[in-house]
């Protein structure tokens, strides 16, 4: 496994594997790596010969800082992990590495998907990921990248942000990995205790119940029965839970038959954050 801090290198390095007609595929991760990362890579390793595992912690997605300060950083293990699954090349950078001197995100209209759900609640975050994630594929150069529905605005968003700046880049995404009792896999999950980590399966199987109600019932009396079901928890505090159109990401007023809709969540177990989501036509 080869391990690059410096973009130069890397390059270098690819450059040749290019030469010789090999594909390349790319994960993005910030480290703390769960099943749900290497289900990526695996997965990448299916179709491509050399698969690239970045590891940065992006610090201009971040709209909180006690958010970026409290991110896990586990290298050594993350390192482990990634031999323990054959990953070919991994890039940790630092931050002056990927910025400069200048730590700031570039501004990207994404035609209104960075306004709904995410984007109201993080101001600036998606400038922050479209920032990191053009930079990454500008420097590695994949041939598809993979990412996890778990974040399904987020790759929306980067989907929006290859056809903007025009990157042959495929991007694919990728089922959510989740724990045996249904937890969206998080690398936040490590830092919640035991009741909360107890109490945050409640959130899959509101989402199931959701989907069984929305086939009967409009989407503004499913939200409203996920508001007060979220109203009865005590540790767990809903932020928003919308079901929005899968292209546009807008909000729903009808049930369309030919149209894809997603259910969408974000709740918080003290200060930590997780979201989920789920298709509701399949």
């Amino acid at each position: 496994m080869n391990i690059f801090t410096e973009k130069q290198p890397l390059k270098v390095h690819l450059s040749k594997l290019k030469a010789q007609h090999k594909k390349i595929g790319f994960v993005a991760t910030m480290g703390a790596l769960h099943q749900g990362h290497l289900s990526l890579i695996q997965r990448a390793q299916q179709k491509n010969d050399v698969v690239v595992v970045s590891i940065f912690v992006n610090p201009t997605q971040f709209d909180k800082k006690e958010d970026l300060i409290n991110y896990p950083k586990t290298l050594e293990n993350d390192t482990k992990l990634l031999k323990s699954v054959a990953c070919d090349v991994v890039f940790h950078p630092s931050v002056e590495e990927m910025y400069g001197e200048n730590t700031i995100s570039e501004h990207f209209d994404f035609g209104g998907l960075e306004h709904e759900m995410e984007g109201e609640f993080r101001t600036g975050h998606f400038d922050g990921v479209g920032t990191i994630v053009k930079t990454l594929f500008e420097i590695i150069e994949p041939d598809t990248a993979y990412f996890g529905q778990k974040d399904f605005q987020q790759l929306q968003i980067i989907k929006k942000m290859v056809k903007i700046c025009k990157l042959p880049v495929k991007v694919k995404g990728c089922k959510i990995f989740r724990e045996e009792d249904g937890l969206a896999m998080s690398s936040r999950n490590t830092r919640l205790t035991l009741a909360q980590r107890k109490a945050a399966p409640f959130i899959y199987k509101t989402l199931k119940k959701a989907k069984k109600k929305f086939k009967k019932e409009s989407s503004t009396k499913v939200k409203a029965w996920v508001e007060n079901q979220f109203k009865k928890q005590e540790i767990l505090n809903l932020e928003y839970f919308t079901i929005a159109d899968e292209k546009t990401l807008k909000p729903i007023k009808d049930n369309e038959p030919d149209k894809k809709y997603r259910a969408f969540i974000a709740v918080f177990a003290g200060e930590i954050r997780l979201i989920d989501n789920m298709p509701l036509k399949n």
